[in-house]
C-alpha cells in the first residue's frame, strides 16, 4: 500500500505545530503505541482470546507485562475483560467498539511497518 499524501489534517489544536504537553491524547498515544499495546491490539481485531492466547501471541511479553497492558487498556475502554464464573477460573479478553475502531487504524501502520522493516532495519531505508 502506497501512501503520497498525508489523508487527513491534524486536528485544529495541533495547526501551529506544537504538541502540548498536557494533551491529554499523549497518554492515549502512549499506551496505544507501545511496543505491547499495538501487539495486543492486533491479536484483539482477530476476536475474543485467553489470556494464555494473548501470552502466546505476543512471544516475549512477560506476565507482568501483559497484565499491566491489559489493565491499560481496559482501562481506557479498549479492551473487555470478560471473567467467568467457572472452576477453573476462566478469562476472555477483547475489543469494544472503540477498540475495533482503532485496530482497524492500526492494522495498515503495521503492515507497512512489516513491509518496511528489512529495508529500514538493513539500512536501506
Amino acid at each position: 500500500m502506497k501512501v503520497s499524501a498525508i489523508p487527513a489534517p491534524l486536528p485544529d489544536t495541533l495547526a501551529d505545530g506544537v504538541f502540548p504537553a498536557g494533551c491529554p491524547s499523549r497518554t492515549v498515544l502512549d499506551h496505544i503505541t507501545s511496543k505491547w499495546g499495538v501487539l495486543i491490539l492486533l491479536s484483539l481485531s482477530e476476536g475474543e482470546q485467553r489470556w494464555s492466547e494473548l501470552r502466546r501471541r505476543a512471544d516475549g511479553i512477560s506476565e507482568k507485562m501483559l497484565a499491566q497492558t491489559l489493565k491499560t487498556l481496559e482501562k481506557d475502554g479498549l479492551v473487555r475483560r470478560d471473567a467467568q464464573p467457572v472452576i477453573p477460573p476462566r478469562v476472555d479478553y477483547s475489543l469494544t467498539e472503540r477498540g475495533r475502531e482503532l485496530a482497524a487504524l492500526l492494522i495498515p501502520l503495521v503492515t507497512w511497518a512489516f513491509d518496511n522493516a528489512e529495508a529500514i532495519i538493513g539500512g536501506e531505508g
